[in-house]
């Protein structure tokens, strides 16, 4: 087996290893930085997008290219995955035997959706009305399962424990569903409702406050406290446990036409059985530096890094910069400097042709970064979603193009 040597190895050719690769290259003048990628994957997916191909509102096609497309030029693919990582001799192990050496690590390998973590999930997805946005090979199934659903219909739509990709997507759908049947004549006569094994209904507060609201006007039953636990695809019905209140421990069984599951989602097995790993298996580094706690010629980020800010690429867009700058400080004889504040955005699909975009930082504080109420669903952060967002991803932020507007930490929540 052989042994080679990068000085800069990411792990991970996602939305966080294609981004810090192509800045670094971006930042590199005079071209001597040596930069791997390990990516199994032949394609990458923009993955914010399937909330939208579920509900009939774009092209799969359109999220879709060739990883080979977007590793950066002077980069090095490494067409493999990671079997061992051992960072006390500086090096991981491939699948295939071969070992690479690196001088710094970048630890991106993103979350990986256990569809067995729900009995009965897995031999019913796609079939019996059990679709699921998080996989571009199921995500398909959902408009044409909402499509076909017709009047006094029950639709049920999912969200486990964390850590999750985009904790608001699970309820995007529904709105979204609910939306649906009402432009078709039939909402009034159907059921819809979102169960979530959360306490409450998006983890910030000043956006919580809204969505309430919101769910409240499409007449979404919400259910806090609801985890998905079995499936029985034959009998259309799905059974939740209670994890919280008087309850705790209680099952329950709702029968469904329509299940949209959000499957339970853990970091890579390799991740966790490593020394990178924290006690819940992410990448434990600083909050703010992104540098590893006890390795300090690693850093990580994205869904699997230990940050608890909510797992968004616009978190990676935000991530992306500091482990470049920290990286380079690193190379120069620096220090680390302490710069990502936990930024997030999720736009909050919640009808056709509106959207909330909600922005933060650790901590819950809202940090807004249009002159909009940041409260409040429009058209223009549907347009933003839709056909903004996209643009942003394809051709800035994975060419390691950084200038982005800066969001607004003086915004003070009214009602805080």
């Amino acid at each position: 087996m052989a042994t080679t040597h990068h000085q800069i190895l990411i792990v991970g050719g996602g939305a966080a290893g294609i981004t810090v690769a192509a800045e670094l290259r971006a930042q590199d003048n005079h071209d001597i930085l040596n930069i791997a990628i390990v990516e199994p994957s032949p394609v990458h997916y923009y993955q914010p997008a399937f909330t939208l191909v579920g509900a009939g509102a774009y092209d799969l096609k359109k999220t879709r290219r060739d990883e080979s497309t977007l590793i950066p030029d002077g980069v090095t693919w490494i067409r493999d995955s990671v079997s061992t990582f051992a960072p006390d001799s500086n090096s991981v192990v491939l699948a295939s035997g071969n070992t690479v050496t690196y001088d710094y690590l970048v630890v991106c390998p993103g979350l990986i959706l256990n569809w067995d973590g729900v009995k009965g999930l897995r031999e019913n997805l796609g079939k019996n009305g059990v679709c699921s946005n998080y996989s571009p090979d199921t995500v398909e199934y959902t408009w044409e399962t909402l499509k076909n659903v017709g009047a006094g219909a029950k639709l049920l739509f999912t969200q486990p424990p964390m850590p999750i990709k985009c904790p608001g997507a699970p309820q995007k759908i529904a709105y979204l569903a609910a939306d649906s049947l009402r432009r078709r004549g039939i909402r009034h006569t159907c059921e819809v409702r979102f169960l979530t094994q959360t306490p409450a209904i998006f983890g910030v507060p000043f956006y919580a406050r809204e969505l309430v609201k919101i769910a409240a006007g499409h007449d979404i039953i919400v259910q806090y406290q609801h985890n998905l636990v079995e499936i029985d695809g034959a009998a259309k019905t799905a059974t939740f446990e209670i994890v919280g209140g008087d309850k705790q421990g209680t099952r329950i069984t709702l029968p469904f036409d329509m299940l949209h599951v959000t499957p339970p989602q853990t970091t890579p097995s390799q991740l966790k059985a490593s020394p990178l790993a924290n006690a819940a298996g992410m990448t434990d580094v600083h909050a703010n530096s992104l540098q590893h706690v006890k390795y300090k010629n690693v850093f990580g980020l994205g869904d699997a890094a230990s940050t608890a800010n909510s797992k968004t690429a616009a978190a990676v867009r935000k991530q992306a910069p500091v482990v470049v700058r920290n990286i380079l400080h690193l190379l120069a004889g620096g220090a680390v400097e302490e710069a990502y504040d936990g930024y997030a955005s999720c736009p909050l699909t919640t009808a056709y042709g509106k959207t909330l975009m909600a922005e933060f930082i650790y901590g819950g504080k809202p940090t807004p970064t249009l002159p909009l109420n940041p409260a409040k669903e429009n058209h223009i952060n549907w347009l933003i979603k839709t056909t903004g967002l996209p643009i942003l991803y394809w051709d800035w932020m994975l060419k390691g193009r950084i200038a982005f507007p800066k969001h607004n930490t003086d915004f003070v929540d009214p009602g805080a």
